[in-house]
């Protein structure tokens, strides 16, 4: 697999607190890497950085070989190549699902809108919500937003797929549904990275885990069951100790 996702030595603040601290992380083409860690520990604002929506202090990050940076000329460009899914699905309350879904490749990418169209439904198909596509965000669930939005990102053809935390909204009955989703996504060779606090879902999913800590990697391995049932670091141990998995 080719390396698609380089960070280096990456330093990002908030008023002089430090929230990531020299990290460097590779992501190959068609992997799915999950990031874990406790609450406040720089997991979302990572995935911020990796597309632009943070300024960083420090580092590098390159995206298919092209630089990530937010005042660049081509960072609308480069975030094409980099779809994030929200926790809060982000989608346009007075514009129906097929809208919400079609108005960027069609304004961002200048697509033409039959072609767009014909790709958003195969889509919604695919997650089981092509009967929903002239309902407007109010009238879904939590769970048929966040598919949405998933969609949404998928129909710009991105080359790397972040989720942050897009089930931890959601009712408990509706989280399996996005997951489901996901799950297809990764079998058909997507490339993602996913903060999640599921921690069944992410022993399910992932290629590789890396378990961050107040800003640093603490542990990085592809050794996915093995790290679920004996973490190597103290932290780590610790961390994993508050959940109980089901066999």
């Amino acid at each position: 697999m080719s390396e698609l996702l380089k960070v280096e030595h990456l330093h990002k603040e908030f008023d002089k607190n430090v929230v990531i601290k020299d990290m460097d992380l590779t992501v190959k083409k068609g992997e799915v890497v999950v990031i874990i860690g406790p609450s406040g520990c720089g997991k979302s604002t990572f995935l911020r950085c990796l597309n632009g929506l943070e300024e960083i202090q420090g580092g590098s990050i390159t995206v298919d070989g092209s630089l990530v940076e937010p005042k660049k000329k081509d960072i609308i460009k480069i975030r094409q190549k980099v779809g994030m899914v929200f926790q809060s699905y982000e989608l346009f309350p007075h514009k129906t699902v097929l809208d919400n879904i079609i108005l960027a490749p069609m304004k961002v990418q200048k697509r033409n809108k039959a072609e767009v169209t014909k790709e958003a439904l195969e889509l919604l198909e695919k997650v089981g919500l092509s009967e929903k596509k002239n309902f407007y965000p109010r009238q879904l669930s939590g769970g048929q937003k966040q598919r949405v939005a998933i969609v949404r990102a998928l129909c710009m053809h991105p080359e790397v797929l972040l989720f942050d935390e897009v089930t931890a909204a959601l009712d408990p009955e509706m989280v399996h549904e996005v997951l489901e989703t996901m799950i297809e996504l990764a079998k058909s060779g997507s490339t993602m990275l996913i903060v999640t606090h599921e921690m069944a879902f992410a022993r399910a999913i992932a290629d590789r885990i890396v378990f961050l800590d107040q800003g640093e990697i603490v542990e990085e391995t592809d050794k996915v069951k093995e790290f679920f049932d004996h973490p190597q670091t103290e932290r780590a141990q610790k961390f994993l100790k508050t959940f109980t998995f089901d066999e």
